[in-house]
């Protein structure tokens, strides 16, 4: 069992920033993954971005590529999402999640823990 704690959400003000941190414990030597991954009132949870165990593979979504970067320090078992420029369209809870599988998926269903979820509030 993996147990993941995310934090660092809040309210930020539109073109703001802010850091959310993911914390895994448990079982880690399990974990080859992790990612993020957001859901915004009435919609679907979406890929934000996934990076490998040791930090060397990452991708992002797309249209966040550039505003949001995912790293990790291989000393703590913790996962960061810097998320610059903020827009109310960012506004979310921003879930950690993190999987077995060797793969980056954007599919949140070859994901195997997930944290509780942080949220982050953007006023203009």
């Amino acid at each position: 069992q993996v147990i993941l704690v995310e934090s660092g959400g809040g309210l930020v003000q539109a073109g703001g920033s802010l850091r959310l941190s993911c914390s895994a414990s448990g079982s880690i030597f399990s974990i080859n993954a992790m990612a993020w991954f957001r859901q915004a009132p009435g919609k679907e949870r979406e890929f934000v971005a996934a990076i490998s165990w040791n930090g060397v593979a990452i991708t992002y979504a797309d249209s966040l590529k550039g505003r949001f970067t995912i790293f990790r320090y291989n000393a703590k078992n913790t996962v960061y999402l810097q998320m610059n420029s903020l827009s109310a369209e960012d506004a979310a809870a921003y879930y950690c999640a993190a999987g077995r599988n060797w793969r980056l998926s954007r599919d949140r269903s070859e994901y195997d823990f997930w944290g509780q979820g942080t949220q982050v509030t953007v006023s203009s």
